[in-house]
């Protein structure tokens, strides 16, 4: 009993709640801190010829952060076919895009699905939260402005516009994304009930 008061006098709704949110503020100190280095980085990595493989590997650990995020359990029988939807559509976003727009993809994609997580958290505590996936897009793109902002310090970097609309795009892509595959999930789960 003494627990649940706890919970309700502390700012977290609970201690995943908590973990989420640090694990958001560490994932963005890492995207902000990493912004006089990505130059650096990427021509390196074309120089090893590694490039490639450095984004395929960034990608899959991306594809399967959304969807252990969004699932929370293994995924079984439709829910592989709702998963492999989605990763075409990745795909074929990602044919069209360079690589420094796919990279907002997979950055901030995270950041929302981390985001959207901890306020599905927070509201499953009984605390209100309206409209979690909106206020996940919202709050991916504000942290992606930021981002934009901070570039007008670094002298090898620019602000763009562009890369706040690719920030906005890759926070709805995997935020949909998150809710589609949860959905499924819900579905199929109550037909096996």
């Amino acid at each position: 009993m003494n627990y649940l008061n706890e919970s309700r006098n502390s700012f977290f709704a609970s201690a995943r709640e908590r973990r989420l949110w640090l694990l958001t503020a560490l994932l963005v100190l890492a995207i902000y801190s990493t912004l006089g280095l990505a130059a650096t980085l990427v021509a390196w990595l074309y120089g090893q010829a590694l490039m490639t493989i450095a984004f395929v590997a960034a990608m899959l650990l991306t594809a399967l952060t959304i969807v252990m995020v969004a699932l929370g359990v293994r995924p079984r029988g439709i829910e592989i076919g709702a998963w492999l939807g989605v990763a075409v559509v990745y795909f074929l976003v990602l044919l069209r895009l360079a690589i420094p727009e796919r990279s907002h993809l997979m950055e901030y994609g995270i950041v929302a699905v981390f985001i959207l997580e901890a306020l599905n958290e927070r509201a499953a505590h009984g605390r209100r939260v309206p409209l979690p996936p909106l206020l996940a897009i919202v709050a991916a793109a504000v942290i992606g402005a930021v981002d934009e902002m901070l570039q007008l310090a670094i002298p090898s970097r620019v602000f763009d516009w562009m890369d706040m609309l690719f920030n906005l795009l890759a926070a709805t892509m995997a935020v949909a994304a998150a809710v589609f595959l949860r959905w499924v999930s819900g579905r199929v789960r109550q037909k096996s009930v």
